[in-house]
């Protein structure tokens, strides 16, 4: 996969979680997850972007790693929306694989290029 179609993918990703917070319910709990999720996927797509403009292989890879840290962040935030009862589990799920298949591209992309440092 190149780096257009991954940063397409997660700024759709993004777009589609704004969109899933959007329809939260409106109390505390709701807004303190939904913020902290946004600035996690957002932080994910705008990173790797980031890492498209890297100047050296130990810069990409110390980039990722921030995509990688905030792509596990932001499942851990689409867990606590079922865990706590704001979305069913069957709307959210969908969300969080598309999480787990983009954290485990950028997993595989920075133990390649730390491999090949």
């Amino acid at each position: 996969m190149n780096a257009d179609v991954l940063k397409q993918l997660t700024k759709r990703f993004a777009v589609a979680v704004i969109r899933l917070v959007e329809t939260l319910p409106r109390d505390e709990t709701s807004r303190i997850i939904g913020y902290q999720l946004i600035k996690a996927v957002c932080s994910t797509a705008g990173n790797y972007r980031a890492v498209c403009r890297s100047r050296s292989r130990r810069d990409f890879v110390n980039k990722l790693g921030v995509v990688e840290e905030e792509a596990d962040e932001s499942m851990f935030w689409l867990e606590m929306i079922i865990e706590t009862g704001k979305k069913p589990a069957n709307e959210v799920h969908p969300l969080w694989n598309e999480a787990r298949e983009l954290l485990a591209i950028f997993t595989a992309s920075r133990k390649t290029a730390k491999k090949n440092q």
